[in-house]
């Protein structure tokens, strides 16, 4: 029988490689868990039926083409959409009614959300570290400032500021409140080589001094090689692959991650699973 949360069982069915893995009842859970994970909408599996545990400290990126079901995972992941069945968990939380008890230790990236644009880089961050509920929220919005380099760019409209700057501006937002679990929808997307190598940077040496997990969705297969330990690949709402990036592009007999996403995204679903 369950505890209080559905998301606290005696064991975790993780996905990794397609194996079963076991959990002992007094460990903690995992940073995150998908369950038979399932989102529809008018009549259309957005998400159809997907598991997957993620391990500490780790990087994960999603793929997948439009449509594939990426962004719908990281909003129900994120609480913000509610399954139509399955669970969504962070830390032992079901994000779906419990997400009040774990919002302090996540956070989120994408440069297709904007922060209010009449507000300033500096009241925007002031809302969002309340939320959040950061503590010396002044002593924090300065530190974030110095890392991200903002100093000169508090004070400024935040609808006045370029691509690059938003994207530092929604950086920072998202490392405020210094997440345990930090999820980014293209966060270099749209970016300059420059200003997206100094954002990857920053993710890398985050996740390397905060120990924190990452999931990452991302068109970009360069930089996933380069980020992540761990790639989940989704065709239709469904898995179809999850392996290293390594192992990925060992087994399909490719040069690269990108030649792989290509390679599947060509031949579809039904056979991605057999090497070319």
């Amino acid at each position: 029988m369950l505890a209080s949360s559905a998301c606290q069982p005696a064991f975790l069915v993780a996905h990794f490689m397609q194996k079963p893995t076991s959990h002992n009842a007094g460990s903690p859970p995992p940073p995150v868990e998908a369950r038979k994970l399932r989102k529809v909408f008018r009549e259309v599996a957005a998400v159809d039926g997907i598991s997957f545990a993620l391990a500490n400290a780790s990087v994960t990126a999603l793929l997948g083409g439009n449509g594939a079901g990426k962004t719908t995972t990281i909003s129900m992941l994120m609480g913000l959409v509610v399954p139509t069945s399955g669970e969504a968990c962070v830390f032992g939380a079901d994000m779906a009614r419990e997400r009040h008890k774990v919002l302090h230790r996540v956070n989120f990236e994408s440069p297709y959300v904007d922060v209010p644009m009449r507000l300033t880089v500096r009241q925007n961050l002031e809302v969002f570290g309340r939320l959040y509920g950061v503590r010396d929220l002044k002593g924090a919005i300065a530190e974030i400032a110095g890392e991200l380099r903002l100093g000169e760019l508090l004070d400024r409209p935040y609808g006045k500021l370029s691509a690059g700057q938003k994207t530092r501006v929604s950086l920072a937002k998202a490392l405020l409140n210094e997440p345990e679990l930090l999820l980014l929808d293209e966060p270099t997307a749209s970016l300059d080589p420059d200003t997206a190598d100094w954002v990857r940077n920053k993710i890398e040496s985050y996740r390397k001094t905060r120990q924190a997990t990452i999931v990452l969705a991302s068109h970009n297969m360069a930089e996933v090689e380069r980020l992540a330990d761990r790639v989940i690949m989704l065709e239709k709402g469904r898995i179809i692959a999850d392996e290293t990036p390594a192992e990925l592009i060992k087994r399909f007999g490719r040069a690269n991650l990108e030649e792989v996403f290509l390679a599947i995204a060509r031949r579809g679903a039904s056979d991605a699973g057999v090497a070319p």
